[in-house]
């Protein structure tokens, strides 16, 4: 979704992106309605994510694409099969190149019993990111934290939220009447990548807190992964959705009433935007997307980071004083309100013009 925002913002600012992807199923169209390009790779299913698929590594097929048309610039944003390829063939170009970091990749080898594969991982995402002239990341503290990991040429590439899409217009009666609450029940909600890094049992051991003070509390689940089934099968009370579409996605958002984030691997976290844009008061640890634009006890409560009991017992506070969700809930609309995406493409906009050595349109 952060992509699509960037790829259409600077296409509506003049310039002609395109973008290289992976074919995601059979039905995967190349979207000839978007204001850019894109141009579909083979692929495979990624390991425990059979909804999602990664590029090959198809350097042959780039070459022969920029030899043709040659780019002014490439910008890789995965560091996977295809962003390696594409860095070859930029360099065999000798295109300028410049990256964006979105995945903390290296902390996740720690969650699938793999911690032997962090420092090889973390070596290998540096070499790469190295290897371009920039690298872009969207928060200060990961900025700091590349940086001190021995990571060149560190940018800020913030994120932003499309209030018109998440909005607190869009709470939906019938969709509350369809989780069977009533118009004054609290409905909790959680919005991410269903998978180990993503700190479950802290999750719902706060959810465990609030349904011992109100058995009938609803808890929403809106995503996939590949914990859906276990998380079903463990927590049978709560509602999972499955895969969600923006627009429906928008609908749970605004159509609940308190969000919980445990997690402590993000580099940014775009769920916490989204939640403020949908008037959410945000329950989370106090880094990345949160601890920028949260401020505590006016849009949400910022738990110190991994304080996993301030987390539990921050939840079940704020579940219990309405007075306080209501506040929190206008004031995480204002805040959305102020990040809107304009600002992040132009930035953007700037840096890869500075990487390509052109010059920026005034």
């Amino acid at each position: 979704m952060t992509l699509g925002h960037l790829a259409e913002g600077l296409s509506e600012r003049g310039h002609d992106v395109t973008v290289h992807r992976p074919r995601q199923n059979s039905s995967d169209q190349p979207g000839f309605d978007l204001s850019y390009h894109q141009v579909r790779h083979p692929s495979l299913p990624i390991p425990g994510y059979n909804f999602l698929r990664f590029g090959l590594p198809v350097r042959g097929r780039l070459l022969r694409a920029w030899r043709e048309d040659r780019p002014d610039l490439v910008h890789i944003a995965t560091e996977g099969p295809l962003g390696y390829a594409a860095l070859m063939a930029a360099g065999r170009l000798g295109l300028p190149v410049s990256s964006s970091f979105h995945t903390n990749f290296h902390q996740y080898s720690e969650h699938y019993g793999f911690s032997w594969l962090t420092r090889p991982v973390l070596g290998y995402l540096r070499h790469f990111h190295n290897r371009t002239r920039v690298t872009l990341s969207p928060s200060p503290d990961l900025n700091a934290e590349l940086l001190k990991d021995g990571f060149r040429d560190v940018r800020l590439l913030s994120r932003g939220v499309n209030t018109r899409v998440f909005s607190p217009t869009k709470r939906d009666p019938e969709l509350r009447s369809r989780w069977g609450v009533s118009p004054n029940d609290v409905v909790l909600i959680h919005v991410s990548r269903l998978a180990a890094e993503k700190n479950y049992d802290l999750l719902f051991k706060a959810y465990g807190a609030i349904r011992s003070l109100a058995p009938q509390t609803k808890f929403v689940v809106a995503s996939d992964g590949p914990m859906k089934k276990k998380l079903e099968n463990k927590y049978p009370w709560a509602h999972f959705t499955g895969f969600l579409e923006r627009d429906d996605l928008a609908r749970h958002y605004a159509s609940a009433d308190l969000f919980l984030y445990a997690s402590l691997t993000e580099t940014f976290g775009n769920v916490v935007t989204e939640s403020l844009g949908s008037g959410l008061p945000v329950v989370a640890f106090d880094y990345a997307a949160a601890g920028r634009f949260i401020e505590h006890e006016r849009s949400g409560c910022l738990i110190p980071f991994g304080d996993a009991d301030k987390f539990v017992s921050a939840s079940a506070t704020l579940f219990q004083d309405l007075e306080r969700r209501q506040r929190f809930s206008i004031e995480a609309r204002k805040t959305a309100e102020t990040i809107p995406w304009d600002g992040v493409i132009a930035g953007l906009e700037r840096d890869l013009c500075e990487v390509a050595g052109i010059p920026l349109a005034p």
